[in-house]
């Protein structure tokens, strides 16, 4: 071995034994760059795993990227992994590991999978780091079990931070710390509780999102430096924001620097193109029954809560790790062992890692995008469930889109569509997204989605979104969907800004800063809201006005909300509901405001009558205003 690498290593006989089982859950400790002291000289330790190696040198730009200059030293215990120390480099040193595999003489040049910065792409090294950051979150992080829990409000804000705003003087993005002051800004201006960031890890493919990952523990490199990342965290949580990520476990791109055939076999991936390949995202699928691939999946969620203080992962793409035959045709999947079509390593694989995620972490939120019927993804991993603590519910916003995207008119033959949902609203903890995903690919954005004239696609959308926060649930609305953002979502491009110089759109903005006001202040719309106590139906049968009532509940029977949806275009006065006591109504939120460039039609304080409606004693007459939706507090 050359005199240039010393051998050293972070691996206790414990890490490997944990390693090899599939249980050690903090690998960025271990494996990676670490710049360390030995024998008081500085420099920095590597050790990646590459089982199927015959060696593997670091390369990179201290060396002139030269194999053999510095060899990696491979580990007794048949751990596959390499390791070595290398006195003299620092921080911002670029490196891959050269891998000469005994597989056919392979030679593979892979970034370092534990890498924390990469080379802003299409560059592709990595680079070592030690990001340093001096939190100031103590508050928020000793809090965050109260106020990221299921029984209060949950109001995401959905960002692709490359297309949120530009600095169109200079044609870029907002880095990370300029989103700390703009972003930050806006989302308090907004009343959401939270943010999530569509996948900041690095990726080389802008048109992928972020979702085809290459740099699992590093934040791209577009935005800034890792430790800027950390700062806007850190803003957000003073700012009593909660901080979401995307996160990508369910496959990975083929890019020839990445996880794909790393050390000449199928390390990462599933060795059989049936369990191991995408067809329908050509990528690589990981090996969810191996062990260190486990470990490293598990390790990845548990850095960016750890390292990074996020308080929640979105975990893309369930409904693909859970199924066998997902996007498959027949012949092109083999059944698991029972003969049946679930991936039972899979299953067995996202019940450990929310096991350990939950176990380690106060007050997170972990949340599934999962578009099957598939039982229990929100429900305990010790009653059968997968341990998930909510699931988008992916069939009410199908359901929404369809059911608003009809003229008035026919939408009396369609009632079911509207009022469906809540016959399976509280089989899981469901979240309401209207994403990215509805707003690209000729979907059209969210206000062109509605019928009829200008008037009236506003007051759609205002309906919309104001029975999608009275609706039990927690709610992700996608960027530019909050001000009626006209065109697709474009990542090459900034949101729409200057719309908000026209009343409609200042208008729609200030619909959803009310809408989160109101569902923040009012503990009927969240208390519980993944509970079947927290709703009950006055009448959902007005199919022949397009009109629906529904009474929200939290703990206290003295904050009930009342709320009235009129889904046409024609003022109804003197509309009765029934009413379970007697008492005055107050109207505490109407979507006709002019305040949203309604017409106005609003409702002064309202006796309730001793008269018998929609099976109560009691009732009332309201104003009901077109393409509108009312809420009403009843005191006594």
């Amino acid at each position: 071995m050359s005199d240039n690498v010393k051998p050293y290593s972070l691996f206790t006989d414990f890490d490997i034994s944990l390693f090899k089982m599939g249980k050690h859950y903090r690998l960025y400790n271990k494996l990676g760059s670490h710049v360390v002291e030995v024998d008081g000289v500085k420099g920095v330790y590597f050790a990646v795993w590459a089982p199927s190696a015959k060696n593997v040198s670091v390369v990179g730009d201290f060396n002139f990227w030269l194999e053999g200059d510095h060899p990696l030293y491979v580990r007794w215990d048949g751990s596959g992994i390499w390791e070595g120390f290398i006195p003299g480099l620092t921080e911002g040193t670029l490196y891959k590991y050269k891998i000469h595999s005994h597989n056919n003489n392979i030679k593979t040049e892979k970034a370092d999978p534990f890498a924390r910065y990469c080379e802003h792409p299409p560059k592709t090294a990595s680079v070592v780091c030690d990001p340093k950051h001096q939190w100031k979150d103590n508050d928020w992080m000793s809090k965050r079990a109260s106020v990221n829990s299921l029984d209060k409000p949950i109001s995401v804000y959905e960002v692709h931070l490359g297309s949120w705003k530009k600095r169109i003087d200079e044609n870029r993005s907002l880095t990370y710390k300029e989103l700390a002051e703009d972003l930050v800004n806006y989302l308090k201006e907004m009343n959401f509780t939270h943010v999530e960031f569509m996948p900041v890890m690095e990726y080389p493919y802008d048109p992928s999102w972020g979702y085809q990952l290459t740099g699992y523990f590093a934040p791209t490199s577009r935005f800034g430096e890792p430790q800027d990342l950390k700062f806007l965290i850190d803003v957000l949580h003073q700012n009593d924001i909660a901080v979401i990520l995307d996160w990508v476990p369910s496959h990975f791109p083929s890019d020839a620097h990445g996880l794909g055939f790393f050390d000449g076999s199928h390390l990462y991936e599933h060795p059989d193109i049936r369990r191991g390949y995408h067809p329908d995202w050509k990528s690589l699928i990981f090996n969810y029954g191996r062990n260190e691939v486990r470990a490293f999946l598990i390790s990845n969620a548990a850095f960016w809560m750890d390292q990074y203080h996020v308080d929640g992962l979105r975990v893309d793409a369930v409904a693909s790790m859970l199924y066998l035959d997902y996007s498959r045709e027949e012949g092109e999947w083999e059944p698991n062992m029972f003969g049946g079509r679930e991936n039972l390593e899979a299953i067995s694989f996202l019940k450990e890692l929310n096991e350990e995620l939950y176990l380690s972490f106060d007050g997170i939120q972990m949340i599934a995008e999962e578009s099957t019927s598939f039982p229990m993804v929100s429900r305990p991993t010790f009653l059968g469930g997968l341990g998930f603590s909510m699931k988008w519910m992916m069939g009410w916003m199908h359901d929404t889109i369809e059911y608003f995207s009809k003229e008035p008119i026919y939408r009396r033959y369609h009632q079911n569509d509207v009022t469906f949902s809540m016959n399976y609203a509280f089989t899981e903890n469901f979240m309401l997204p209207l994403s990215h995903d509805e707003v690209v690919y000729g979907k059209q954005s969210m206000i062109y989605k509605m019928p009829g004239d200008e008037w009236q696609r506003f007051a759609n959308l205002r309906s919309m979104y104001s029975y999608m926060f009275t609706h039990p649930g927690a709610k992700l609305l996608f960027m530019g969907a909050e001000f009626g953002q006209t065109s697709e979502w474009n990542f090459q491009q900034s949101l729409d800004w200057h719309l908000l110089e026209y009343g409609f759109h200042s208008g729609m903005k200030n619909l959803i800063s009310d809408l989160n006001k109101l569902y923040r202040s009012e503990p009927a719309l969240y208390e519980k809201q993944f509970s079947h106590e927290g709703f009950e139906w006055i009448n959902h049968n007005d199919y022949e006005n397009s009109c629906m009532s529904y009474i929200r509940k939290g703990n206290n029977p003295e904050e009930e909300l009342y709320i009235v949806c009129n889904f046409t275009p024609i003022l109804r006065e003197g509309y009765r509901i029934g009413v379970n006591k007697k008492g005055k109504l107050t109207e505490v939120f109407n979507s006709d405001s002019v305040k949203y460039e309604g017409a106005g039609n609003l409702n002064s304080i309202i006796n309730t009558e001793a008269i018998e409606y929609d099976g109560r004693n009691h009732s009332a007459q309201i104003t009901l205003p077109p393409l509108g939706v009312v809420v009403f507090r009843l005191n006594k």
